[in-house]
């Protein structure tokens, strides 16, 4: 069980009911038909691009991580830096499997696209800081690849919600790296609060751009993020 916890850890998963939103949103305001399994199968293939890049991510900041966070899977050897590297590749692979079997093809492109994002982002975040809009640029293409892969195409209202995620994922960022330089973190967790926020944010597009009954969905998820973040922390 142990074992298992660290690989939770490093992927953070307790953020995958954020993506599961962010395709339902995407899907249902590209106007693609609601069919479980082609919206289970962008958001299963999507939810491996999140945890691949997340497990890149401490693939990266391992040497920073061995000072300032030591108890992450890596620096505290509870996940060697090989089979970290293993994980993301098998990750990746995985997602681009899933999504190869996605109506639409063209839905391959741009998960090309959200590849060289996310390794754009995990090589250079922490000496960069304008990788803020590299990690929320992560988050919009989430809805443009969802788009793409169901219906070909992406429609206004999936680029207004997308933009109101890069937006509100800029801002979670800068509040974590504000929480990052502080002697002391928050006494509330912030930051894991806002990021369950993504679905509500999800949920409230879906209110005012499709039927306001969806806004339930985008509780649902904030609520699942949120219980998640107390077994698995996801910031």
């Amino acid at each position: 069980m142990s074992a298992l916890k660290a690989y939770l850890d490093l992927c953070r998963v307790s953020n995958l009911p954020t993506i599961w939103t962010n395709v339902l949103a995407s899907g249902l305001l590209a106007g693609a038909p609601l069919a479980p399994a082609s919206y289970g199968l962008l958001a299963a293939a999507l939810s491996f691009f999140y945890v691949a890049g997340m497990s890149f991510n401490d693939v990266c900041d391992v040497e920073h991580d061995r000072l300032s966070r030591p108890a992450r899977p890596i620096p505290s050897g509870r996940v060697s830096l090989r089979q970290a590297r293993i994980l993301t590749v098998v990750l990746f692979a995985t997602g681009f499997a899933l999504l190869a079997l996605a109506p639409r093809a063209i839905g391959m492109a741009a998960g090309v696209l959200l590849l060289l994002a996310i390794v754009a982002y995990d090589f250079h975040h922490k000496r960069n800081p304008y990788s803020v809009f590299i990690m929320a640029a992560c988050r919009f293409l989430v809805f443009v690849v969802t788009a793409l892969a169901l219906v070909g195409e992406v429609p206004m209202a999936v680029l207004l919600a997308g933009a109101a995620q890069f937006l509100y994922v800029v801002v979670i960022s800068l509040v974590a790296r504000y929480e990052n330089g502080r002697a002391r973190p928050f006494p509330f967790p912030v930051v894991p609060a806002m990021l369950a926020g993504i679905s509500l944010l999800d949920g409230l597009m879906m209110a005012l751009l499709y039927a306001a009954s969806w806004l339930l969905a985008g509780i649902a998820g904030a609520l699942l993020t949120w219980a998640g973040q107390r077994y698995v922390r996801g910031d």
